[in-house]
């Protein structure tokens, strides 16, 4: 019997990215595209070989790829720009429904009353077949993803797969819109583009689903499954005295590395809600960028995360006060199960212009078991003391004992006691989804986590981290 170990994989640096961007792919696309979004590619990919992984020192020690195995996976060459006729209905209850599964649209579908009124729902190819020049303004402005943030221009350089929401000047979409994507194939990479844009005094809804694109996959014994990459962006413009309400639910498989990039200018008296829950994937890398550009323009964003296993969360969120009187309040939760880890990470930026600033940041993580790790990082960096408010909060730790002791000296069980204080801890974001349907389904996978994680670990230190 050979007592010889197996060799060692290679080390790595925490801020080594393994994913190869296919140049030739993308000179190839470039060849048969407009001259200014072949233009746009290049320009993106070079920001993408020249910038570090984190831009922002203070967040760098904080950095950890080395989970993502992406040496081997490639993306999706020729993904189709229109619906592969499997007519899936718009979901009760919603206006719309675009739904696409890594190289397919599967759903692209507008309530006819709400197309009428001249909201359009589109792929990139789409509008750029359809109207070349808006397609130009949304897809080639260089301000709508952050310039410093590397992974948004691997995205911007490398996208093989976008979608446009438009909502005209006074136009008020009551029921929400489904954005669903897709991913999870093996060895495979989905990267992908939103763009919404309101005009004054519109009003929509969108609720966003990240979900597996088909049943896990399981190997022989002693192989491993190859990871999958997602990158998806979020670029969201708001003209004056529009409204927008975003959820989303980013529920990938255990294979999936997501990098996530969300940036929104809010005009004047525009107001942006934001409500996202992340559970799934191997890997979570994702930043929210807010840039309150008009005078009393405000943004709630409230982003929770279940995590379990081994799984990692890095979480940036910049809110930019740039006109007068505006108004942020951005609260981030982590409840952590297993070996899971959270980085949550925030800057309050406040310009001189910004008289009147109302902007408050929370960050507080629940650590379940004693081989979690939560870090939370608010900061504030201001150049106009004018302000109503400008603060931060944050707290780490195990479940309140003062809570348990309450609820089991009214006969709870002591595990029912845990799960009702982590799934009310995480319920902000619940209690923000728009559709019904949505918000069942991310409350039942919540529930499942908890009993997952319950089930997994008998006799282990219980969910506030005492012993058994």
């Amino acid at each position: 019997m050979s007592l010889a170990r197996p060799p060692r994989a290679p080390r790595r640096a925490p801020t080594e990215l393994t994913f190869t961007v296919d140049e030739g792919l993308l000179e190839r696309w470039a060849r048969e595209e407009p001259d200014w979004l072949a233009a746009d590619r290049r320009a993106a990919l070079e920001r993408f070989r020249a910038l570090p992984t984190e831009s922002n020192q203070l967040y760098t020690p904080y950095v950890d790829l080395r989970a993502a195995d992406l040496d081997g996976v490639r993306a999706w060459e020729q993904p189709s720009g229109a619906p592969d006729g499997s007519g899936r209905a718009v979901p009760e209850g919603a206006a719309g429904l675009a739904a696409l599964a890594e190289d397919r649209v599967e759903a692209l579908a507008l309530d006819p009353a709400v197309a009428e009124r001249g909201v359009t729902l589109e792929t990139f190819g789409g509008i750029i077949a359809r109207d070349w020049e808006a397609a130009r303004r949304l897809i080639g402005d260089a301000a709508s993803l952050p310039s410093d943030d590397r992974l948004a221009q691997l995205t911007r350089a490398a996208w093989n797969q976008g979608l446009v929401l438009r909502v005209p000047a006074g136009v008020r979409v009551e029921r929400p819109i489904v954005l669903r994507w897709g991913a999870g194939v093996p060895g495979r990479a989905l990267l992908t583009r939103t763009i919404v844009e309101l005009g004054e005094g519109a009003s929509a809804v969108v609720v966003e689903e990240l979900v597996p694109s088909g049943p896990d996959i399981t190997c022989a014994e002693g192989e491993t499954v190859p990871q999958s990459l997602f990158t998806g962006t979020l670029e969201i413009r708001l003209a004056a005295g529009s409204e927008l309400a975003v959820a989303s639910i980013q529920e990938f498989g255990p294979r999936v590395v997501a990098f996530q990039h969300r940036q929104a200018s809010i005009g004047e008296g525009a107001n942006l809600h934001w409500a996202l829950a992340q559970l799934g994937s191997r890997l979570v890398r994702s930043r929210v960028d807010n840039r309150l550009e008009g005078d009393r323009s405000v943004v709630e964003q409230v982003e929770i995360v279940f995590g379990s296993d081994e799984q990692l969360f890095d979480l940036t969120s910049y809110t930019h006060h740039v006109g007068r009187d505006t108004t942020g309040n951005l609260l981030s939760k982590g409840a952590l199960l297993d070996r899971s880890r959270s980085y949550m990470k925030g800057l309050i930026q406040i310009e001189k212009t910004a008289i009147g600033t109302d902007s408050f940041l929370g960050e507080f993580g629940m650590n379940l078991s004693k081989a979690t790790r939560a870090v939370a990082i608010p900061s504030l960096e201001i150049d106009q003391p004018n302000c109503r408010r400008a603060a931060h909060s944050s707290s780490v730790g195990p479940i309140d004992e003062t809570q348990l002791f309450y609820l089991e000296s009214r006969g709870i069980p002591p595990d029912e006691a845990r799960k009702f204080i982590v799934l009310g801890f995480l319920e902000p974001v619940v209690a923000r989804v728009p559709l019904a349907e949505a918000q069942d389904r991310l409350r039942a996978l919540l529930e499942a986590k908890w009993a997952a994680g319950s089930a997994a670990t008998p006799g282990a230190p219980d969910r506030a981290g005492r012993a058994a």
